[in-house]
């Protein structure tokens, strides 16, 4: 294990800096401190929600910003304020106008107000979503609150760098890298480190050597709890001996330890550590202990709950700008008097930027608060002042401090209080609600997908091309003409996952592709969906185009909070600042037992809003949506049938080139009795008992809706139903699953509950995984029996004459 504490290693690299440089690190240092001071102020004075600060993380925030060059990347945690300030991507004026939620991404160009203080992020896309040139730009991804949820995309942030320098066919796009020279700096709190996701992480990196810095910040807390209830031995840079490399050319990190106070050891690590991290893509961890917390975790409460008097007193002691301050003086880089006017002045910038952001965020709400009360008054002059509407607008006028939401409000009730009435102030209010709540909707509700030319909807559609004499195939190798034109089209284009690549993934749709295009683009990884995902996540960031493997979807729980929290609100919670166009490729329903034959689509649905979810019938199909999406600059899911790559099928001739539109339902049998809605491998087993219906005389109308995410955006199953007037909503996920979304979409999105005359049924699996075997299938999932009778029961009580009980 390497250490940072000689003084002959100490003297070379702090010796290179000027008074000039030290002293702007004591200035940044202390202007951090002084926001941490000043934000929990006006938190407790209620000018914002709620606060979590950087505050004791200066001084090695300083020393890693020094290390950090253009094109490097970030992905940290929401203590980092230091860092960004040193790095300069991020103004005093901006940390506040984040605390205060100013929703404006010039304003708060982190988050445009959308998430919580300490959450940073730089904007990689242009005004029209494209990419920046960021190998020349200092490039922080979006921070997420879950701890140790950077992790799983730090691996891919930094296994692009790989990537960059080792495959010559990426060379050509300089705007995301220079040979792989960037290193992903990740930023932990030592209690973080108790997450899974950061040692799978952690060994993720050891077995890719990939030039990923991991810096954890050691203050010896987890909130309120202690680093004896977290950390084995209380020390995770002991417990992670066994990841130090042997040697030079030897796998494995180099892990250094220095301490959080100590400013010429911590300029000297991450000097040193970067070094080794950047030109021989080692990863590096670097733990910093004895870091302080002067005030606590947050806002929420005080630190003085759970620490003991010495270790408050400790804390005091070796508060990492005190300890800076004393360096400088016995060192002589400056006096007592130099020192002191810093701090003053770092105090007096910290609340002019802190006027400013404030005055800016709120001088435009109370401009409208005043423009509200005066329509509400033209309101009043009609109709009195003794009234509850008067109230309203006193209430209002005398808010010393409204925020919009008050203003609609207030707004939407005195509306209530003149309903039926007609005069000029009404419609002038009402006017003035509709134009707030369209602002507001840009300020809140806005750029959950991508607004660029590669979105989604922009996706031209080319329809697929079958010749005469097309061959009947496995629907496997459908899958692998398509991917081997894509791989061929695309250099970007790289895929991963367990078993993907040697023997082309267990159901071979990548087979002779790893042998063609080569290991760095068709790839074996471990057992760990998480950081399998998030290898993914980092590597499209940086403008790479990953398609994830999980092998099968039950095992993507192991990924779905970080596909729900980072991936799939990426482009929301940046406002359209970052993109990450992720393919997550996995196969679910019908197999065999309890892990093996998942269709947990109700979770999938309600976790990842922000991506596309294709649940496509058959591999045609899914290669239809695959050269979409690899068009696209949007992350999506696609659900394979595992009961259909050994069915035929025929191979179009333009099998990387035709496309599928999404939210575009197919209609695969006409009828006119009732309409059955359901999507893939139920598509089959619909229409086999579609067979049977007909010949007792039913004839249903079979739709199989493709997508989910998006769901039929013209609304062709309303259409249906307003000709067939019944409708069965049929699926393999658990009652009240994807049916009840399905029904919802149609009856209440599309409203077509005017259409029916039956009431509409659901037909889903037992609440239970479905048991081993063939007869633990039958009796757990919809089979052809459970649709006819379904449908019969249906048409039973339309017309009981025509179709008598069959039981």
């Amino acid at each position: 294990m390497s250490t940072a504490e000689t003084a002959a290693d100490v003297q070379t690299s702090v010796a290179s800096l000027s008074k000039e440089d030290l002293l702007r690190d004591y200035r940044l240092g202390w202007e951090s401190r002084h926001a941490s001071l000043a934000g929990r102020k006006e938190v407790f004075m209620g000018k914002a929600k709620f606060g979590i600060f950087g505050d004791g993380k200066e001084v090695p925030q300083l020393a890693m910003a020094r290390a950090f060059r253009a094109g490097d990347w970030r992905a940290g945690y929401y203590r980092d304020q230091t860092f960004m300030l040193a790095i300069g991507e991020l103004t005093l004026q901006q940390y506040f106008a984040q605390l205060y939620a100013h929703a404006d991404v010039e304003a708060e160009p982190s988050t445009a107000g959308r998430a919580m203080n300490g959450h940073f992020g730089t904007r990689h896309l242009d005004e029209d979503g494209n990419y920046r040139n960021l190998a020349e730009s200092k490039n922080s991804s979006a921070d997420i609150s879950p701890t140790g949820g950077q992790m799983p995309r730090l691996v891919g942030l930094a296994y692009a760098s790989k990537l960059f320098r080792q495959n010559p066919e990426l060379h050509q796009f300089s705007q995301f890298s220079v040979n792989g020279n960037e290193v992903a700096f990740g930023t932990i709190g030592n209690a973080s480190t108790s997450e899974g996701m950061f040692f799978e992480a952690i060994n993720a990196a050891g077995v890719l050597q990939i030039p990923m810095l991991v810096s954890v910040w050691d203050d010896h807390y987890g909130i309120s709890v202690p680093a004896e209830y977290q950390t084995t031995k209380q020390n995770i840079s002991e417990i992670l001996k066994g990841f130090q490399r042997e040697g030079e050319g030897q796998d494995g990190f180099e892990i250094f330890r220095v301490r959080g106070w100590d400013y010429p050891a911590l300029i000297d690590t991450y000097q040193r550590a970067t070094e080794v991290c950047r030109t021989q893509h080692v990863p590096v961890l670097i733990h910093v202990q004895e870091v302080t917390q002067p005030q606590g975790h947050s806002t929420s409460g005080s630190h003085e709950r759970y620490k003991s008097k010495d270790r408050l007193s400790w804390e005091e002691e070796h508060d990492c700008l005190r300890k800076l301050r004393e360096w400088l003086l016995v060192e002589g880089h400056a006096s007592e008097q130099e020192l002191d006017q810093i701090e003053a002045e770092a105090k007096e910038t910290v609340k002019q930027a802190r006027t400013a952001a404030w005055n800016e965020f709120f001088n435009p709400i109370k401009q409208e608060a005043a423009e509200v009360v005066e329509l509400l008054n033209r309101l009043v002059k009609d109709n009195g002042a003794e009234n509850q509407l008067h109230e309203l607008v006193e209430s209002l006028a005398h808010n010393p401090a409204p925020i919009r939401a008050d203003l609609v409000r207030t707004v939407r009730r005195a509306l209530r209080q003149v309903r039926g009435q007609r005069s000029g102030a009404r419609r002038e209010l009402q006017n003035w609600l509709e134009q707030a709540l369209a602002e507001n909707a840009d300020r809140y509700n806005s750029y959950l997908f991508s607004q660029s030319e590669e979105a989604i909807g922009n996706i031209e559609e080319v329809k697929a091309v079958f010749a005469a004499d097309a061959p009947q195939v496995d629907g496997r190798e459908v899958l692998q003409a398509c991917f081997d034109a894509n791989f061929q089209r695309d250099p970007r284009i790289f895929a991963i996952g367990e078993d993907v690549g040697r023997i082309g993934d267990v159901n071979q749709a990548f087979a002779g592709l790893q042998e063609k295009f080569g290991e760095l683009r068709v790839t074996d990884t471990g057992i760990r969906e998480c950081t399998i995902v998030g290898q993914g996540i980092g590597a499209a960031m940086r403008g790479l185009r990953p398609i994830t493997e999980i092998q099968y979807l039950d095992y993507l729980l192991y990924a779905i909070q970080i596909l729900s929290d980072d991936v799939a609100c990426l482009q929301y919670r940046t406002k359209g600042g970052q993109k990450a166009p992720l393919i997550v490729r996995t196969r679910g329903h019908r197999l065999e037992g309890i892990w093996h034959s998942g269709s947990p689509i109700q979770m999938i649905l309600g976790s990842i809003r922000g991506m596309h979810l294709c649940v496509p019938r058959n591999m045609t199909q899914a290669a239809g949506f695959y050269n979409t999406l690899l068009r696209s600059d949007e992350p999506a899911i696609v659900i394979e049938c595992l009961n259909g790559y050994r069915l035929k099928e025929r191979i179009p001739q333009n099998v990387g080139e035709f496309t599928l539109p999404l939210g575009q339902p197919e209609t695969l049998k006409k009828g006119d009795d009732l309409t059955i809605v359901t999507y893939g491998s139920m598509c089959r087993i619909v229409l086999d008992a579609a067979k049977q219906l007909e010949e007792v005389g039913i004839k249903v109308e079979v739709i199989d809706v493709q997508t989910l995410l998006p769901f039929d955006v013209d609304h062709v199953i309303a259409d249906s139903l307003q000709r067939t007037n019944r409708v069965l909503f049929a699926d393999e996920d658990v009652p009240g699953g994807a049916t009840a979304f399905m029904m919802q979409q149609v009856l209440d999105e599309q409203q077509a509950y005017r259409f029916l005359d039956s009431q509409p049924r659901c037909l889903a699996a037992q609440p239970h995984r479905p048991p081993y075997g063939s007869d633990g299938d039958y009796f757990s999932k919809p089979n052809v029996e459970d649709v006819f009778d379904a449908v019969y029961e249906i048409m039973q009580e339309a017309d009981p004459k025509r179709f008598p009980a069959i039981y």
